[in-house]
């Protein structure tokens, strides 16, 4: 059966189609991750170390292959893809500097003689079900943390992504992994189910949809399986004073139009404060506007096409249903096949659906707030709570802010700031688990107890 396949979204061509595994396939590919398992948490830190480091070193010997492929894959701009690969290589050169603190013991206060320690053991054979947004990065950020830790790796990509996802298996192998320390399988729905349920699996990690992410999580706890949830997010942007307002605009462009507005922490409302809102409104509108959806293979290009046709046909009946309960358009919403010119709404009430909803590419909604308790009122108004912005000249107040916002992460007076030692996550319906840093580290680890007299 082909279920995975190529279809560049720029053009719309399928280029490549591949087999989903049959069940053989998937029972070979567990079972050698079980056989690797053993061996891997028995190497020792430091040539599991040298590994690691190798994987990061092939991210960046391969980086133009890999970049290329994604481009075609998913529509990513080539700079930018370029610079995702870069910075996998970097998340898993992190875990490889920082694996004696990852592995080594915690010492306990005690009462009493003896002394006790938290022994941090691998589990085993883990799943990944990986997003078609990130192919390179997602992996890094799962993959990482845990080879690191010794556990071994099965990936089930998006089937959109089989030859991204082919090219890291090639990587993870070449570096020295034992085989089975890192299989990618082409796996269905269904098929990912029953690899959850096999007892030789011991957790599984998903980033996605809110649907996808209850799906894995309904069938990880039937089989008492730790589960770890990276799903979507509507990011809000707070604007409560500035001292270079046309900064600011720039920097809230840059974090809706990042990787083509296909990012689950990338900002998508933007809430104003009274006195701000026309003119922050006026430069953000004309900032977009100015923006074109083009060729993706192109160095410059900062906008290309959406995942695909169905992604672009969601975003464009989100705003029609939008405009249609009552919203005001303030530029944009027309696209050209999988290409979507930037948009922005205005008027969003909490009667609207867009008002709960996440926007998945380049749209925006902007929202006027009366002061403060105004703003943190809109920015925490949605399911979701994965990461949020807040701009302000008052550091009480940007403190105070975040202390408020019900998210996993805050960002003050700077955007697109990720990187491999800071925890990402969410709370609400964002999440449940963190990724990146060394928090990454303790989402799928036996913490053992050792009590010596």
């Amino acid at each position: 059966m082909t279920a995975y396949a190529v279809t560049n979204p720029a053009t719309g061509e399928t280029t490549a189609t591949y087999d989903t595994f049959s069940d053989a396939q998937i029972d070979e590919a567990i079972g050698r991750a079980d056989a690797a398992a053993s061996v891997w948490a028995a190497t020792s830190v430091d040539e599991r170390a040298k590994v690691i480091r190798r994987i990061a070193e092939l991210h960046r010997e391969r980086r133009d292959e890999l970049a290329a492929i994604i481009v075609k894959e998913m529509g990513k701009p080539i700079a930018a893809a370029v610079g995702e690969v870069d910075f996998a290589a970097d998340i898993v050169e992190y875990y490889a500097d920082n694996i004696g603190q990852i592995t080594g013991d915690t010492p306990l206060t005690i009462a009493g003689d003896g002394s006790a320690v938290v022994r941090r053991v691998p589990l085993g054979p883990l799943l990944g079900i990986m997003p078609w947004n990130f192919p390179a990065y997602q992996v890094a950020r799962f993959a990482g943390p845990n080879l690191a830790i010794g556990n071994t790796i099965i990936l089930k990509h998006a089937s959109q992504c089989p030859e991204s996802s082919a090219l890291l298996e090639a990587i993870y192998r070449d570096a020295g992994l034992p085989d089975g320390g890192y299989v990618n399988v082409y796996a269905s729905n269904e098929q990912a189910a029953d690899i959850i349920a096999d007892t030789r699996v011991h957790g599984v990690s998903v980033t996605g949809s809110e649907r996808a992410g209850a799906a894995v999580a309904e069938v990880a706890g039937r089989n008492l399986k730790k589960v770890a949830l990276e799903l979507g997010g509507s990011d809000p942007f707070l604007v409560f004073s500035a001292d270079d307002l046309d900064a600011v605009v720039q920097a809230a462009v840059d974090a809706r139009l990042d990787n083509n507005g296909q990012s689950c922490n990338g900002a998508k409302r933007f809430i104003i404060v009274d006195d701000l809102y026309e003119e922050f409104t006026e430069k953000f509108v004309a900032a977009l506007a100015a923006v074109r959806a083009e060729d993706p293979t192109q160095e410059d290009t900062v906008l290309g096409p959406l995942s695909s046709l169905a992604a672009a046909e969601r975003l464009q009946e989100q705003i029609d249903r939008a405009v249609a309960q009552g919203a005001t358009l303030l530029t944009g919403g027309t696209r050209d096949g999988a290409f979507f010119a930037p948009t922005v709404l205005a008027d969003v009430t909490a009667d609207m659906d867009l008002y709960r909803e996440e926007l998945f590419g380049p749209a925006a909604v902007v929202y006027r707030a009366a002061d403060e308790d105004a703003a943190v009122a809109v920015a925490n108004g949605t399911p979701f709570g994965l990461g949020s912005y807040v701009f302000t000249t008052d550091a009480e107040q940007a403190q105070r802010v975040a202390d408020r916002i019900e998210a996993g992460m805050v960002y003050v007076n700077l955007v697109l700031a990720d990187s491999p030692e800071l925890p990402f996550g969410g709370v609400k319906r964002s999440g449940t688990s963190r990724e990146l840093g060394l928090l990454a580290a303790d989402e799928f680890v036996n913490k053992k107890l050792i009590r010596t007299a």
